[in-house]
């Protein structure tokens, strides 16, 4: 049932309910409205905060101090051995092709040097069975000899030889050092020539017929909390310490304690152990390794 439209209309304008505003009439007095400005933050609630903030962070720090600390220690305790442990393989590695019976220590244990060598052969005693080739003679003082086998590099500076057994001044013969057993040398096809050539024959013949090249002496040196090594340098009969001359480079920095020793078991012992003790410290860290490396002192 539709009622009339008539009946529907009603007398809004103006209307006042209480309790409600009559959604036909929102004019700004009526609805009374007061924009209120926007707050900020206070003193007292930054200061609140920061405190707040400041108590988390410490209680954060307490416990993350100790793992930070021991992270950082272990890495420095890491970087120290591998400073000291690859300066004891670069020791290691020379003392192996030193010149046998050349490694010597110093009384203090703070020096220790050998003669390097590059390589090595063997030479003619004897001439072949058709009465040629060019031996070696050590009943003279000889010039040139020939090489069986292959040629080693020689190069400009370096010496032959022959049969070293001794590095103490003390005891001249058979001593690199000195003299006796070692001349200048160059190699071309299957000949050595040595040049000058050597004032007297060399004093012992090897029993495996063999010789060594030379290129030069090489020191390991404990200096006022560093080690350094020393190459290049002339030969003497007296160890230098340190050295004059040549060349160095440093291996290492913080050393606290670095001492070097030699024993064989004789002057014509075939084994030799040299032992080498390096500690390294850094901000209260310190790492001591120790290192033996066997020689062979085969002439």
């Amino acid at each position: 049932m539709r009622c009339p439209k008539d009946s529907l209309k009603f007398q809004v304008s103006g209307l006042r309910l209480r309790g409600f505003i009559s959604p036909f009439n929102l004019k700004p007095e009526t609805l009374n409205l007061r924009r209120r400005a926007p707050r900020g933050v206070t003193l007292i609630e930054m200061i609140v905060v920061i405190a707040i903030t400041g108590i988390l962070a410490a209680a954060v720090a307490v416990f993350m101090r100790r793992p930070v600390e021991g992270y950082i220690d272990a890495a420095r305790r890491a970087e120290l051995s591998d400073i000291a442990d690859t300066a004891l393989r670069r020791i290691t590695r020379d003392l192996r092709s030193a010149l046998p019976n050349s490694i010597r220590v110093d009384p203090t244990g703070r020096y220790i040097e050998y003669l390097q060598t590059s390589g090595g052969g063997r030479y003619r005693s004897d001439v072949d069975s058709s009465g040629g080739g060019n031996p070696l003679n050590f009943a003279a003082a000889d010039t040139s000899f020939n090489v069986i086998g292959p040629m080693p590099a020689i190069a400009a500076g370096d010496s032959i030889v022959i049969y070293n057994l001794n590095s103490d001044p003390a005891i001249p013969t058979a001593n690199a050092y000195v003299g006796d057993n070692r001349a200048a040398g160059s190699g071309a096809g299957s000949t050595i020539t040595l040049s000058p050539a050597p004032p007297s024959p060399f004093p012992f013949a090897s029993p495996g017929k063999r010789f060594q090249v030379v290129q030069h002496p090489v020191t390991y040196a404990c200096e006022a909390g560093v080690l350094r090594r020393y190459w290049g340098y002339a030969i003497s009969p007296a160890q230098p310490v340190p050295p004059a001359g040549g060349n160095s480079a440093l291996l290492a920095t913080d050393v606290a304690a670095c001492t070097f020793s030699y024993a064989t078991a004789g002057s014509t012992a075939r084994i030799g152990v040299a032992s080498v003790t390096l500690e390294i410290s850094q901000a209260g860290e310190s790492v001591r390794l120790f290192q033996q490396v066997h020689v062979s002192n085969v002439p």
